[in-house]
């Protein structure tokens, strides 16, 4: 089988299918497992994020939604060159990712198009089953959906009789982001609570006003595709009279795979580091008025 994906998440999920040598070709944003980073990249972003601010990137996307555009150019000959016969793709968030329908109208080269969509935990551990069924490995899928439920009911368990801590998990910085769909999700498993989030919503634009309004305990960036250290540098202006801690979104946050399990054991951590073990992950911690600085793995939350 042959099998290109154009989404982030679905790549990883068939990494951890065991199913890598299958692909042959990825997106330009398709990074997990490393060994994915040689295949042909098929698809490419029109804005170069690494060389625009949080607004600009923003300001990028609302045009290309405005224009009812999509936000990728999909390398149609170099599909239709590498044969597939499977193409992963999406139909959540016009960021992610080339769509289903797009996919099917630019590319018909008789691939099968599989489009994941999870907007919960559960919806992305069903994900990782019905995409192992659609692949012909569903005692794979069920084993790895599995590892991901346990996880997270461990953290689940270990915090369950501890205080609520409220926080607020900005998805972008610059305009701040309140978080949707499994964000709120992964808050509430490693015992706290989003003061803006809408589990199974999308993500929607605030102010920091009102965030400071709600008095949060913590200010968890986790600015979605960026990793700790890209996050922190879009953050430090951040105004707001509590401690910060920026996350590796692009890995344990943003997608929907099953490392968000690990990024539920972080969060566990940085609630209620007194009965949470440091999952290593990286983050960088700071307050508003300070230049944060990345703190070792061995470091205390900053509470």
């Amino acid at each position: 089988m042959r099998i290109c994906s154009l989404l982030p998440s679905a790549t990883e999920i068939v990494g951890r299918l065991g199913l890598t040598g299958s692909l042959v070709g990825v997106s330009e944003e398709c990074d997990w497992p490393a060994e994915v980073r040689e295949l042909p990249v098929v698809t490419a972003s029109r804005a170069d994020p690494t060389s625009l601010t949080s607004a600009q990137i923003d300001a990028a996307v609302r045009d290309a939604v405005a224009g009812s555009h999509s936000l990728y150019v999909l390398d149609e000959a170099l599909v239709a060159e590498l044969a597939p016969d499977v193409i992963l793709t999406q139909d959540l968030c016009t960021v992610c990712a080339v769509s289903g329908d797009e996919v099917a109208t630019l590319c018909p080269i008789g691939a099968q198009v599989i489009s994941l969509n999870p907007m919960t935990l559960e919806g992305i551990a069903c994900s990782v089953e019905t995409l192992a069924e659609r692949l012909g490995v569903v005692d794979r899928g069920r084993q790895v959906a599995g590892e991901m439920r346990a996880a997270i009911e461990d953290v689940r368990r270990t915090v369950e009789a501890r205080p609520i801590r409220r926080i607020f998990v900005a998805e972008w910085v610059d305009p701040p982001f309140a978080a949707g769909h499994w964000l709120p999700e992964m808050v509430t498993a490693a015992g706290g609570e989003d003061v803006l989030g809408q589990a199974g919503e999308p993500s929607y634009t605030v102010t920091w006003d009102e965030v400071r309004k709600l008095e949060p305990e913590l200010v968890v960036v986790a600015a979605c595709g960026f990793d700790a250290q890209r996050g922190a540098e879009e953050a430090e202006g951040i105004d707001v009279p509590v401690p910060t801690v920026t996350v590796d979104a692009n890995a344990y946050y943003s997608r929907p795979a099953p490392r968000v399990a690990e990024g539920v054991r972080q969060l566990g951590y940085l609630l209620h580091p007194e009965i949470c073990d440091d999952p290593g992950l990286p983050a960088v911690y700071g307050t508003s008025r300070r230049t944060a600085e990345t703190t070792p793995r061995t470091a205390k939350p900053a509470a």
